[in-house]
């Protein structure tokens, strides 16, 4: 019954989405079972702090990594407070509980030409429409910065093209509108037309698969990482294009509140990180170029 009123004040107080819903969910049962298994406990509310070190611990060996457990942790510190508000439990044994030192990972960016010949590549197939669609959903990644979640999301009438802009709903159902290009827009009123002449029925949502139902997050994901195969040596995901967007505009002399503004993020800090990629480009540049940098 707990647990049941915790999803409930995760759904409507924090407004979290389904997706971070479940996580805090599985983390929750991970953690019970651990109890259950290790302390003969099957109810969290009479945990320890010492059990929770034991259960980190053991995370740990497992070969769990720091931001893995960090947030896991996180999870049991909002359950706490949850039952804490409730007058459940009288201490937070996860607040003395520290969290692990996470090595600083810059975001994984693909250059700017580079991105360029991965989106021309994909508009060979005017009249095919999961080609059409597939390319929709790169530029529309590129071109916004928005998140895989966000993207699936997204409705027909997201579009409004009184203004040229994309109205999304990102975390905590917080709602941003991002401008389009002209050529963006057009792109977008093309692939509609194409959408309703290949379906009966035309679903409302703005990506959908080759069935013309709601597009699923790994149908997304599978797009980026074919178009970004060959052109990135590392990641090939959705994200990586979030990353770029963000990265190409800090590099052309964005502000960092607006990018902040146009990703969704709830503070400056988070937006902070593409300053570093910058400023190690800035080195590479500079290491090479530079007559005396390599001077010992």
């Amino acid at each position: 019954m707990t647990k049941t009123k915790f999803v409930q004040y995760l759904q409507l107080e924090k407004r979290y989405s389904a997706h971070t819903v479940v996580a805090y969910q599985t983390d929750l049962d991970s953690f019970t079972e651990y109890l259950t298994s290790h302390y003969a406990l099957s109810n969290p509310e009479e945990s320890t702090r010492d059990m929770i070190r034991s259960w980190v611990m053991t995370l740990m060996e497992q070969g769990f990594s720091a931001t893995s457990v960090n947030r896991k942790l996180s999870t049991l510190k909002t359950y706490y407070h949850f039952l804490l508000r409730q007058g459940i439990v009288s201490f937070n044994p996860v607040k003395a509980i520290q969290s692990l030192k996470t090595p600083k990972r810059l975001p994984v960016y693909i250059e700017e030409e580079q991105l360029s010949v991965a989106l021309d590549k994909e508009t060979k197939h005017p009249e095919n429409f999961p080609a059409i669609r597939d390319h929709i959903v790169l530029e529309l990644l590129y071109a916004t910065g928005m998140r895989r979640s966000e993207l699936t999301e997204l409705r027909q009438g997201s579009i409004d093209t009184d203004q040229a802009a994309l109205k999304v709903r990102g975390k905590r159902n917080k709602e941003r509108l991002i401008p389009l290009s002209k050529q963006m827009l057009e792109q977008l009123l093309a692939y509609l037309e194409m959408k309703r002449k290949t379906f009966e029925d035309v679903n409302d949502y703005l990506i959908v698969t080759n069935r013309g139902q709601k597009a699923y997050p790994e149908l997304i994901y599978h797009i980026a990482h074919r178009a970004l195969d060959g052109v990135s040596s590392k990641r090939k995901s959705p994200h990586v294009l979030r990353h770029s967007f963000a990265t190409h505009l800090l590099n052309r002399g964005a502000e960092l509140n607006t990018i902040k503004e146009l990703l969704g993020h709830a503070s400056l800090a988070a937006t902070q990180v593409y300053t570093h990629s910058t400023i190690e480009q800035l080195k590479t540049i500079y290491h090479e170029a530079h007559p005396r940098a390599k001077l010992k």
